[in-house]
């Protein structure tokens, strides 16, 4: 069952490689930390902070893309956690169809922040037992 999360923390640093991004249980005590990339994380911070750009960036044109063929965005899940990498999935519903897109969590992420309203994230209960160890 999936479990909703929001987004609580971004980590950015500008001497390491890997950034950190921390969703948090809604009704719950239950964190899920992330390691991204500065991209995505410099993606997910400037939708935060509401900072515009001159032009579309790739989340932006991903969600502007789906958007003008007819699709919503519906939400995102981080499915599963296989040989140490996340899964994740972004909901769209087209004509009446519900399709799953495979995604990495930090560009699943960062375009659940850039839809406006932000999408709905959730992190499957398996997933959330494995990383909280139980």
């Amino acid at each position: 069952m999936p479990v909703a999360m929001e987004l609580s923390r971004i980590i950015i640093s500008e001497i390491n490689n890997e950034q950190v991004i921390y969703l948090k249980e809604i009704d719950g005590a239950r964190t899920f930390p992330i390691l991204i990339g500065l991209y995505e994380a410099s993606s997910i911070d400037r939708h935060v902070k509401r900072q515009e750009t001159p032009r579309p960036l790739t989340h932006d044109l991903l969600v502007s893309a789906v958007e003008q063929l007819g699709g919503q965005f519906q939400d995102v899940i981080i499915s599963e956690l296989k040989d140490h990498i996340y899964y994740a999935v972004l909901r769209v519903r087209h004509e009446g169809e519900l399709i799953e897109i495979d995604a990495r969590p930090s560009d699943a992420i960062a375009v659940a922040v850039t839809c406006d309203p932000q999408l709905p994230i959730f992190v499957n209960e398996d997933v959330l037992h494995d990383v909280n160890g139980g």
